[in-house]
């Protein structure tokens, strides 16, 4: 049985209660109980449409990705679906939300900047502290301050320096869409330490009894030899053999990553000029800055981390396939280790393996190769990634949203992220029922979609109506109906009967009890007034 830094029950009653925000979402149209019932919601019908979203997360931590079945309401549709990790954690999240169809008028525009978030197999409810502003109304000013992250039994596996937000939410009552800015939404964190120990591997020094009989790549002899060198390490595997278990003369707490500087993430949702028209565009935008990052902080195994080009990622929609377009720049990374460079990571090169060894009589793992004078045994492997780039397209021919009119257009989205830390386990290392990823770190979560219909978002204002209000003016020569107010003009017979029906309740509340009761018959008993 295999011992874990933090319990599985405390992380999964720590997500459950903690649930984190993600994407913001809109309110879906409620649909009515009788089929004949006419819809919830009535009005005029929009003359702009536009529906955009961007999302960027400064970190995700995901234990054992892939190793939990997606679910859904679905019967088996969930087997059709990516496997889920089995718990995220993501810091720093802005996000960023247009779509003139939502159901509630003030999600028509939406920011939040949220210092945390969780999921357990795809499940992540709200984050406290998030700072959130929705439109319309419109809002003048954005809202920021400072993020907290709530205390969690999580915090052993991350820590979290001061996080700052904004968010800025704007929608025109007449343009809709048609401001600048949109939607806005903005985080940055000043630290950042993850990954402070690996809950899928042991806790134990010892690795007795431990290690599978079946492991072909490891004899007897590999075994013990295995078992003696994780026996002589400073620390647990749990503790990578203790180089994340921090070093009192630096000063360093000991983690997989970290970040020395701040970093920043920004999400955007605008309307852009569209060549040739008067007609607008829809354009999503995920923005990260950071200038380097180190794995292994304060161990003489530290590696450097250098982010030469940071990555931008766009959606544009046109309402027209053919110039609806996803731009990407791609990050370039160099990494180097005790004064040599190890390699330079971007677009043509997106993948660099530095292995994680044990050698007898060493106090710490070797990672990178330090030396070759000794006989190791890989145990495990950091491999570090950017890019990933995902994007799809497709033609709209209906409702952006349930209940929604008609649109025709054209909608595209993609997904990137700035650096993919994945800590593999090696056939080496023989323990039961290891997942294919102990854990993973990404470092820029990006997501970006746009939709916009055929021709692009109308900015004009709607056509004026007729009598200047909601309703259309009365035709000549058609008496006017009265009004309700006394600040306009009235029917003298309305509020004569409501004077004398006040005068009434007066006075029967003024009559004696027994005057009362008499009144009703001569009975002699009282009568109660109700009010």
């Amino acid at each position: 049985m295999r011992l874990t830094a933090l319990p599985a029950a405390a992380i999964l009653v720590a997500l459950a209660a903690s649930p984190a925000s993600a994407q913001p979402t809109t309110t879906p149209v409620p649909g009515p109980n009788d089929p004949g019932q006419p819809p919830a919601s009535a009005g005029p019908e929009l003359t702009t449409h536009a529906v955009g979203d961007a999302g960027t997360g400064l970190a995700v931590v995901r234990l054992a990705p892939e190793s939990a079945p997606a679910g859904s309401i679905l019967p088996g549709f969930g087997e059709q679906l990516p496997r889920q990790s089995a718990a995220e954690i993501g810091v720093g999240l802005a996000g960023a939300q247009v779509n003139s169809e939502a159901f509630l008028s003030y999600e028509r525009s939406v920011a939040q900047a949220s210092p945390l978030g969780f999921a357990v197999q795809g499940r992540a409810p709200q984050t406290p502290g998030t700072l959130v502003q929705t439109a319309s109304p419109d809002n003048a000013e954005p809202v920021a301050g400072g993020l907290t992250p709530p205390a969690t039994p999580l915090d052993a596996l991350l820590g979290v320096g001061l996080l700052d937000g904004s968010a800025h939410a704007r929608w025109d009552d007449e343009l809709g869409p048609c401001v600048s800015p949109l939607a806005d939404a903005r985080t940055s964190v000043a630290s950042l330490s993850v990954l402070n120990a690996i809950p899928t591997l042991p806790g134990a020094t010892d690795l007795t009894g431990m290690l599978t009989q079946d492991t072909p790549k490891l004899d007897a002899a590999a075994k013990q030899s295995l078992i003696d060198a994780v026996k002589g390490l400073a620390g647990p595997l749990s503790r990578l053999g203790g180089l994340l278990s921090g070093t009192p003369d630096t000063g360093a707490t000991g983690s997989l990553l970290s970040l020395p500087e701040t970093m920043s993430a920004r999400s955007t949702v605008e309307v852009v000029d569209l060549p040739g028209s008067a007609n607008k565009a829809v354009k999503s935008t995920s923005t990260l800055q950071v200038a380097s990052l180190r794995l292994l902080e304060g161990t003489p195994a530290e590696i450097r981390v250098d982010v030469v080009s940071p990555p931008v990622l766009t959606a544009l929609s046109t309402g027209d396939e053919a110039t609806s377009r996803v731009e990407y720049t791609a990050p370039v990374l160099r990494v180097g280790q005790g004064g040599r460079e190890l390699g330079t990571i971007d677009a043509a090169n997106p993948k660099l393996d530095v292995p994680i060894s044990v050698a007898g009589g060493q106090r710490l793992p070797l990672v990178g190769g330090l030396t070759d004078a000794l006989p190791r045994l890989d145990i495990g492997v950091l491999r570090l990634q950017v890019g990933q780039l995902n994007q799809k397209g497709q033609a709209v021919d209906g409702p952006l949203q349930q209940g929604g009119p008609v649109v025709k257009g054209f909608m595209l989205g993609a997904t990137a992220r700035l650096l993919d830390l994945q800590l593999l386990p090696t056939d080496a290392l023989g323990l039961p029922n290891l997942p294919s990823a102990l854990a993973q770190v990404s470092l820029g979560e990006q997501i970006v979609r746009a939709a916009a219909p055929a021709g692009g978002v109308v900015c004009a204002a709607p056509p004026a109506r007729p009598g200047g209000g909601a309703q259309a003016g009365p035709a000549p020569g058609t008496p006017q109906l009265a009004y309700t107010s006394a600040a306009y003009k009235t029917v003298p017979i309305f509020w004569t009967g409501t004077a004398l029906l006040m005068l009434g309740v007066v006075l029967v509340a003024a009559l004696p009890n027994g005057r009362r009761g008499k009144a009703r018959g001569g009975s002699g008993r009282t009568w109660s007034s109700p009010l």
